[in-house]
């Protein structure tokens, strides 16, 4: 498509990653595809992060995004999982990297204000305008990929 863009929002985690990917053109929003992996809990950090690699590339691979963004996270209490997070973002930034040559991050709050047109909205009201924007019949599942399609509109708001 012309002057289209194929944005990958990704939801961070550790032991769940929420992916969603939408093409924009002008100011239409079409779904292409979202989804939600985990990683095997068993497992040690390393296995646990090269499985996380592996599925972000066949998605990366299957769709040839022109973006990727993925939302900052913020933690104030386990610093185990904050760790674990952290090295998992790691991974995305690097493939992201990768593929795109520069890396787009957006706050929580920056997630909210484009979505909902407040910064306050709770997870309801974004998972809502999700739903409205993409002209979905019902909400995304799981919340993750929902969080990560947000942080794909969050992206088409900010970047034209």
């Amino acid at each position: 498509m012309p002057n289209s863009r194929i944005i990958l929002g990704i939801d961070p985690g550790y032991a769940r990653m929420g992916w969603g990917v939408i093409c924009v053109t002008g100011q239409a929003h079409k779904l292409l595809e979202y989804g939600c992996f985990e990683t095997y809990k068993d497992e040690e950090l390393g296995v646990r992060l090269a499985q996380i690699n592996e599925e972000l590339t066949k998605i990366i691979d299957r769709h040839k995004p022109t973006d990727i963004a993925i939302e900052e996270l913020f933690f104030a209490k386990n610093t185990k999982t904050a760790m674990s997070v952290a090295a998992a973002r790691g991974i995305i930034l690097m493939r992201s990297y990768y593929h795109t040559g520069k890396i787009f991050e957006y706050k929580p709050n920056q997630v909210k204000q484009a979505t909902t047109g407040t910064g306050a909205a709770d997870k309801k009201q974004i998972q809502f305008m999700v739903t409205k924007i993409l002209g979905l019949a019902k909400t995304p599942k799981p919340d993750d990929a929902a969080d990560a399609l947000a942080i794909a509109i969050t992206h088409a708001a900010y970047v034209r």
